[in-house]
């Protein structure tokens, strides 16, 4: 690599939140990692090893998508995965968190939940 070649390296994916404090509090106990509140707009959920993690910025105008959406509704962007090794187990700890299931769940060995603040993410079997 010459010197004038930039190094990347990818640190976090942000979600915005009406509540960036609340939501990070929510993957933090979900996930087992620690939460980081940086001030009222913005946190951070990182894991112990020091891999990437999550940040969490204020957005006061938050709208969470619909899925599957329809014409004209606000399209999921991104959704998260996350791997567990007891599924049912899972949904339980996260929906006592404050998830919600969704109905529609398109596969049989995943199920897709939102987050307090109403992004998707799934959770999948190791």
């Amino acid at each position: 690599m010459s010197a004038t070649e930039p190094t990347f390296q990818l640190r976090a994916t942000v979600l915005g939140a009406r509540d960036p404090e609340r939501l990070g509090r929510f993957w933090a106990e979900l996930l087992g990692w620690e939460l980081f509140v940086d001030d009222e707009t913005w946190c951070r959920v990182r894991p112990a090893s020091g891999q990437p993690g999550l940040s969490v910025q204020r957005e006061e105008l938050h709208v969470p998508p619909a899925w599957p959406a329809g014409d004209g509704e606000q399209q999921m962007q991104m959704h998260l995965d996350v791997q567990v090794d007891d599924v049912d187990a899972a949904v339980r700890r996260a929906l006592e968190l404050g998830a919600t299931l969704e109905d529609h769940q398109p596969q049989e060995d995943n199920r897709v939940l939102r987050d307090p603040e109403g992004h998707l993410f799934c959770l999948f079997l190791t």
